[in-house]
């Protein structure tokens, strides 16, 4: 098997918020929602080759894992987000050879966004 491509698909009480904070945020383009725009359950965000999809759920929204983003310019993405979303841990380097920092989305999810050191 060869997998071509993969797409977190995760739950949200409030996509209109969630593709709000994913585009003002972290700069990603609404590609698609299902139904239609007026009344949609689903939608697809992009950014570059980056996708992660919502649906919208009844219920209390969960992940046990966390979503991580490799950008070419951590410290730049530090100083646009530090001041307007829930920082979950700093700007930090790690023996691990990334720096990274990790923060909320509007749903509760951890994203951690990192570069490597190299």
């Amino acid at each position: 098997m060869k997998i071509k491509h993969l797409t977190p698909m995760l739950g949200t009480l409030n996509l209109r918020r969630t593709i709000k904070f994913y585009k003002e945020n972290l700069g990603f383009e609404c590609m698609g929602m299902y139904p239609d725009e007026e009344n949609p359950c689903w939608a697809s965000l992009w950014n570059g080759d980056v996708e992660i999809a919502f649906s919208s759920q009844d219920k209390k929204v969960s992940m046990t894992g966390t979503i991580y983003l490799y950008v070419e310019n951590v410290e730049e993405v530090w100083t646009q987000l530090k001041d307007k979303v829930e920082i979950v841990y700093p700007l930090s380097e790690f023996d691990y050879g990334m720096r990274e920092f990790g923060i909320k989305d509007c749903n509760g999810y951890i994203l951690n966004i990192g570069q490597s050191l190299e």
